[in-house]
Protein backbone atom coordinates (compact mmCIF):
# COMPACT_ATOMS: atom_id res chain seq x y z
CA UNK A 1 0.00 0.00 0.00
CA UNK A 2 1.01 3.79 -0.49
CA UNK A 3 0.66 6.45 1.90
CA UNK A 4 1.14 9.71 2.16
CA UNK A 5 1.50 11.91 4.74
CA UNK A 6 1.94 15.78 4.85
CA UNK A 7 3.36 17.33 8.19
CA UNK A 8 6.02 19.95 9.30
CA UNK A 9 6.59 17.65 12.56
CA UNK A 10 9.60 15.65 13.02
CA UNK A 11 7.76 13.76 15.77
CA UNK A 12 5.01 12.21 13.23
CA UNK A 13 7.71 11.21 10.43
CA UNK A 14 9.09 9.20 13.13
CA UNK A 15 6.01 8.09 14.51
CA UNK A 16 4.81 6.90 10.75
CA UNK A 17 8.21 5.63 9.65
CA UNK A 18 7.96 3.24 12.30
CA UNK A 19 4.32 2.57 11.98
CA UNK A 20 3.55 1.44 8.90
CA UNK A 21 4.58 -2.37 7.79
CA UNK A 22 7.67 -2.92 5.74
CA UNK A 23 6.22 -3.45 2.59
CA UNK A 24 4.45 -0.31 2.66
CA UNK A 25 5.49 2.66 0.69
CA UNK A 26 5.89 6.05 2.91
CA UNK A 27 6.30 9.31 1.22
CA UNK A 28 6.64 12.66 3.60
CA UNK A 29 6.02 16.10 2.20
CA UNK A 30 6.07 19.33 4.29
CA UNK A 31 4.37 20.77 1.04
CA UNK A 32 1.31 19.74 0.31
CA UNK A 33 1.06 20.92 -3.56
CA UNK A 34 3.88 18.06 -4.03
CA UNK A 35 2.18 15.90 -2.26
CA UNK A 36 -0.91 15.79 -3.97
CA UNK A 37 0.86 15.53 -7.09
CA UNK A 38 2.39 12.73 -6.03
CA UNK A 39 -0.83 11.07 -5.41
CA UNK A 40 -1.00 8.94 -7.93
CA UNK A 41 -1.60 5.20 -6.81
CA UNK A 42 -1.90 6.60 -2.93
CA UNK A 43 -4.07 4.86 -0.66
CA UNK A 44 -4.64 7.06 1.70
CA UNK A 45 -3.31 10.77 2.64
CA UNK A 46 -2.73 11.54 6.28
CA UNK A 47 -2.91 15.80 6.55
CA UNK A 48 -1.55 17.24 9.63
CA UNK A 49 -3.75 20.52 10.12
CA UNK A 50 -0.75 22.73 11.61
CA UNK A 51 1.21 21.90 8.19
CA UNK A 52 -1.11 23.60 5.90
CA UNK A 53 -1.52 27.00 7.53
CA UNK A 54 -0.20 29.89 5.93
CA UNK A 55 0.04 31.84 9.12
CA UNK A 56 -0.44 30.59 12.25
CA UNK A 57 -3.96 30.17 14.27
CA UNK A 58 -5.80 30.92 10.51
CA UNK A 59 -7.84 28.36 8.75
CA UNK A 60 -7.46 30.19 5.26
CA UNK A 61 -4.26 27.91 4.80
CA UNK A 62 -5.67 24.78 5.49
CA UNK A 63 -9.05 25.49 3.14
CA UNK A 64 -6.39 26.34 0.15
CA UNK A 65 -5.50 22.91 0.18
CA UNK A 66 -8.84 21.20 0.74
CA UNK A 67 -10.17 23.07 -2.22
CA UNK A 68 -6.83 22.03 -4.32
CA UNK A 69 -7.32 18.23 -3.20
CA UNK A 70 -11.32 18.47 -3.92
CA UNK A 71 -10.06 19.63 -7.42
CA UNK A 72 -7.30 17.63 -8.33
CA UNK A 73 -7.95 14.51 -10.81
CA UNK A 74 -6.13 11.99 -9.16
CA UNK A 75 -6.28 13.43 -5.40
CA UNK A 76 -9.63 13.85 -4.69
CA UNK A 77 -10.61 10.52 -4.37
CA UNK A 78 -8.40 9.66 -2.10
CA UNK A 79 -9.78 9.46 1.49
CA UNK A 80 -8.19 11.88 3.61
CA UNK A 81 -7.34 11.32 7.41
CA UNK A 82 -6.50 14.70 9.42
CA UNK A 83 -4.29 15.08 12.32
CA UNK A 84 -5.98 17.77 14.57
CA UNK A 85 -3.56 20.38 16.08
CA UNK A 86 -2.97 20.00 19.80
CA UNK A 87 -5.82 20.85 22.03
CA UNK A 88 -4.68 23.79 23.28
CA UNK A 89 -3.93 25.54 19.49
CA UNK A 90 -6.32 28.24 18.73
CA UNK A 91 -7.52 28.36 15.48
CA UNK A 92 -9.85 32.00 13.66
CA UNK A 93 -12.84 29.18 13.17
CA UNK A 94 -12.63 25.79 11.35
CA UNK A 95 -14.28 25.03 8.22
CA UNK A 96 -15.83 21.67 6.97
CA UNK A 97 -17.19 19.71 3.87
CA UNK A 98 -19.45 16.50 3.87
CA UNK A 99 -17.29 13.79 3.44
CA UNK A 100 -14.33 15.04 2.99
CA UNK A 101 -12.63 13.85 5.73
CA UNK A 102 -12.25 10.03 6.09
CA UNK A 103 -10.63 9.70 9.52
CA UNK A 104 -9.73 12.04 12.21
CA UNK A 105 -6.67 11.79 14.59
CA UNK A 106 -5.49 13.65 17.46
CA UNK A 107 -2.16 14.03 19.15
CA UNK A 108 0.04 12.73 20.38
CA UNK A 109 0.35 10.84 17.35
CA UNK A 110 2.44 8.01 17.32
CA UNK A 111 2.90 4.50 15.60
CA UNK A 112 0.41 2.82 17.10
CA UNK A 113 -2.24 5.40 14.53
CA UNK A 114 -0.79 4.53 11.29
CA UNK A 115 -0.34 0.95 12.11
CA UNK A 116 -4.15 1.10 13.20
CA UNK A 117 -5.06 3.28 10.15
CA UNK A 118 -3.26 1.07 7.65
CA UNK A 119 -5.98 -1.36 8.16
CA UNK A 120 -8.79 0.84 7.47
CA UNK A 121 -8.35 0.02 3.47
Amino acid sequence: MKFVLITKDPAVVEAANSGFHPDDTVEVFEDWTKALESAEGTDLLFVDLLATLNEPHKIAGYEAFAYAKMDHAMAKSIPLVLISPPEEYELDFMAGWPDFVFGHVRRPVDYRIFRRASTWI
